[in-house]
């Protein structure tokens, strides 16, 4: 708006074309027009610079969001299959089920059995027990026969029965197993199922950021324009006076300042560019004795795509990555993050240190962990970004931070 302003004042000022009635006057007039041209031409290397960090913000935000599609994909396709899972081992549960009621069923038939042998026994149709058919012997022969037949029956009845309960607790078993299994996978929907809010709460944000980036980009153009409008008609005028000055005088070399005025132009701009590159450098601190080693592991893995589980610099999740990082510097502590939560000692984020564990807020209380790394920035695996150095004083990690820090040592 002041650039508008005091482009509006000069082109009203200089607006209407005047013929000096002196040298002097003329000379004045030249030299009000190349001071406002200069000053135009430095509001226009202002918003070229400020358009150039636009274009960068925006070609990392399109990565960013390139990066966060693809966990979401990713996201999707492990959903998917797992619930693929979920329902092929509910399957297998009821088939289960089905083999323990057919087992049951297999108890009574062999009770019947069991009962036919008896009754092959019998006199007359009338019930008698194993004794009354071993006594009911009329010789000796006869008892031994009888006795060694009651034990056979009785054997053979014994190892059906036992092979029964046998097969009885291996279904019992396999079905523990099985219903334990899909306990797991119902958890790990869940956690899937909160991981995919996560990213599209990031995927919005994302998208937030870069319709203001492009509006603020639309407004600087057109105050590009109006600028380059204005010293476009200030360089009329200018051509008109130094007409006026050179037929009143003997011609004079004029030094044309466009090049130069360019030349910082771009200077400008391209000094921005590199310190906006520079400013996006990770910040790597340097810690103490081991941790030192723990907060730097990661750094030379950024970029590892975010697995599920992952626990190695071929893929991490986020407690993967910070219980690998510090095993790397000889310290043992949880991989999942409801483990880490608890570990050390909890301190204020008013007293944070480099190595410090950070935990957010994300599809469940301590959903996230990171390593703090300083300067309001920590590292970690982040399942839109994989591994990366963020910000959490802004954005989506400063708003799903409560305060949850710990110290392992």
């Amino acid at each position: 708006m002041a650039t508008v302003t005091v482009v509006g004042l000069g082109s009203t000022f200089f607006g209407t074309t005047t013929h000096a009635d002196t040298l002097d006057d003329l000379h004045n007039k030249q030299t009000q027009i190349e001071n406002e041209r200069s000053d135009i031409k430095a509001n226009l290397s202002e918003a070229e610079g400020e358009i150039a960090d636009i274009l960068i913000d925006l070609e990392e935000l399109n990565k960013e969001i390139d990066r966060v599609d693809g966990a979401l994909k990713e996201n999707e396709k492990m959903m998917t299959d797992t619930e693929n899972n979920i329902s092929d081992t509910q399957k297998e549960v009821d088939l289960l089920e089905e083999n323990i009621v057919k087992l049951e069923e297999a108890i009574e038939k062999r009770y019947d059995i069991l009962k036919e042998r008896i009754v092959s026994y019998q006199k007359s149709g009338g019930n008698i027990s194993y004794l009354e058919v071993v006594f009911g012997a009329k010789s000796f022969g006869d008892f031994i026969s009888r006795v060694t037949a009651v034990n056979k029956i009785a054997a053979s009845d014994t190892a059906l029965m036992e092979k029964q309960e046998e097969d009885k607790k291996e279904v019992e078993a396999k079905q523990n197993e099985v219903i334990a299994k899909l306990d797991e996978l119902k958890e790990m929907k869940v956690e899937l199922e909160g991981m995919q809010a996560t990213i599209m709460e990031q995927k919005e944000q994302n998208e937030k950021k870069k319709s203001t980036l492009k509006t603020k980009e639309k407004d600087l153009l057109a105050l590009t324009e109006e600028l380059q409008i204005e010293d476009s008609n200030l360089a009329s005028l200018e051509s008109e006076v130094k007409q006026s000055i050179a037929t009143a005088t003997s011609p004079a070399p004029s030094v044309a300042q466009a090049s130069s005025n360019n030349s910082n132009s771009n200077l400008t701009t391209l000094s921005k560019k590199e310190s906006k590159k520079a400013s996006a450098k990770p910040v790597v601190s340097s810690g103490s004795g081991n941790i030192s080693t723990a907060i730097n592991a990661g750094y030379q893995y950024l970029g590892v795509p975010y697995v599920w589980a992952g626990k190695t610099p071929s893929g991490f999740d986020c407690s993967g990555f910070v219980s690998w990082a510090f095993g790397q510097a000889g310290i043992s502590i949880p991989s999942s993050t409801s483990g880490l939560s608890g570990i050390g000692s909890q301190v204020s984020y008013s007293n944070i240190q480099p190595g410090d564990l950070v935990f957010f807020n994300t599809y469940k209380t301590n959903g996230h962990v990171g390593i703090y790394v300083g300067g309001g920035k920590f590292i970690g695996s982040q399942n839109s970004t994989g591994l990366a150095v963020a910000d959490m004083t802004s954005g989506y990690w400063n708003d799903h931070f409560a305060g949850h820090v710990r110290r392992v040592r």
